[in-house]
């Protein structure tokens, strides 16, 4: 749906590594930046894991998702391919995705994906793992991929004000609830937070205000 932010996910094939060097992670990050340029993509947060990756982008047109995908995923094995002499598929399939809707859902993501080395017990703290959007949108590590969401952008007015709420989001361990919700949307391919719908925003954000294998 144009205009409205989508959590991807898409999986080594048979959960097997789709990252071998870091090498690879940059040449990934370099076509999602000009592939998600032509389609017209905005790129929010990134997460690459051994075996999978996580994006949350919004797409400017019904198709430019698809777009967006197919092309950096077929360059992105023609890289791998060649580079460590290997032929045949590489992912899982179609890469998998669910709306997200609304402000509570979209920072849930932001944070779903910049956790998932610490979920996955490869960090301690989602600032020390390199292959995440975290540097750029808390501390100021600049990255052209990518572009803040309006519900970002509303954490506060002013830039440092933003990025130190936006690390205080970090401090509250996202509802188990939560975590089962954003998994089963993205299998499911629906909109995040219909199964919730009518039912008031999520324990721990009730009683503030909205701004104030390998995976685990």
């Amino acid at each position: 749906m144009p205009g409205v932010a989508l959590h991807v996910v898409q999986r080594g094939n048979n959960r097997a590594a789709c990252f071998f060097t870091d090498g690879d992670r940059l040449a990934y990050l370099r076509l999602l930046l000009e592939y998600s340029r032509q389609a017209g993509c905005l790129v929010h947060a990134y997460c690459l894991m051994t075996n999978h990756v996580h994006l949350l982008l919004t797409p400017s047109e019904p198709d430019a998702c698809g777009v967006l995908m197919k092309n950096v995923g077929q360059h992105y094995v023609q890289h791998v391919n060649r580079v460590h002499g290997r032929t045949g598929t590489l992912w899982e399939g179609r890469f998998r995705s669910s709306l997200a809707v609304n402000a509570e859902y979209i920072l849930a993501c932001y944070r779903y994906i910049e956790l998932n080395p610490v979920r996955a017990g490869l960090t301690d703290h989602p600032g020390k793992y390199e292959w995440s959007s975290y540097g750029h949108n808390a501390e100021g590590r600049e990255q052209s991929l990518l572009s803040p969401h309006c519900v970002y952008l509303g954490l506060e007015d002013d830039l440092e004000s933003r990025r130190r709420t936006y690390r205080g989001l970090f401090e509250v361990p996202i509802q188990s609830e939560v975590l089962d919700e954003i998994r089963s949307a993205a299998r499911n391919g629906r909109a995040l937070g219909s199964e919730r719908r009518g039912r008031g925003r999520p324990a721990e954000n009730r009683d503030r205000p909205l701004i104030s294998q390998f995976e685990k």
